[in-house]
């Protein structure tokens, strides 16, 4: 229920009065799980983008991956973020403590979910990539069936920076590109793949169908 009404009374007038928000290539967003989505990442508006671009009755299977360390520090953060907006919490130490960081992400696309993940880990400066962590790579090795939808967002990192509050009013893009095509065996070859495909995304104009 919580999820509904946070779509309704903060997602949709989010996009509708701050962020003048075009989709390019609406058509390959995924309707159904499992699939992960990955984007790169310059905002907490990212997630809040990501989550529109699905119809109201598939956010119960949309779930953002987030840190546990972050997201679950104080009640309130706890519940807005589980009951609101519906992340997936990993622990961060998990393998200095032994445990298997990848689990309930796996369990989450074995039970038909869509994943959203951002490579990068955390947020960056406004519209400046850092590099890929290899998460996704060893995610993806475990379920190679899974289909993985790239997604470049521009200038979200400008409507709601790092350590911002106040959203500033702004047009941005997302921008999806197709499912990939190709999984390099190698982790190395896999990230490097994986930020040429986004960066390419974001050169192109955002030209192409919305």
């Amino acid at each position: 229920m919580w999820r509904l009404v946070f779509h309704w009374l903060v997602t949709k007038p989010v996009l509708l009065l701050i962020i003048g928000l075009t989709v390019h290539n609406r058509q390959l967003v995924p309707r159904r799980g499992p699939a992960i989505i990955v984007a790169n990442h310059n905002s907490h508006a990212d997630t809040v983008v990501l989550m529109s671009l699905f119809p109201s009755r598939m956010l119960r299977t949309v779930r953002p991956v987030a840190a546990a360390d972050y997201f679950l520090r104080n009640r309130f953060l706890s519940w807005l973020a589980r009951d609101c907006i519906g992340i997936l919490p990993i622990d961060r130490q998990a393998l200095k403590q032994g445990k298997d960081p990848l689990v309930e992400c796996v369990a989450a696309l074995d039970r038909g979910e869509i994943l959203i993940l951002f490579p990068e880990g955390t947020r960056g400066e406004p519209e400046q990539p850092r590099p890929f962590r290899k998460g996704i790579y060893h995610l993806a090795q475990r379920r190679p069936e899974v289909p993985i939808v790239p997604i470049y967002l521009r200038r979200l990192g400008v409507v709601l920076p790092k350590g911002a509050c106040v959203p500033v009013p702004l047009f941005c893009d997302a921008i999806v590109g197709p499912p990939l095509d190709s999984r390099p065996t190698e982790a190395a070859e896999f990230v490097h793949a994986l930020e040429t495909t986004m960066a390419e995304l974001g050169a192109t104009g955002g030209v192409g169908p919305r």
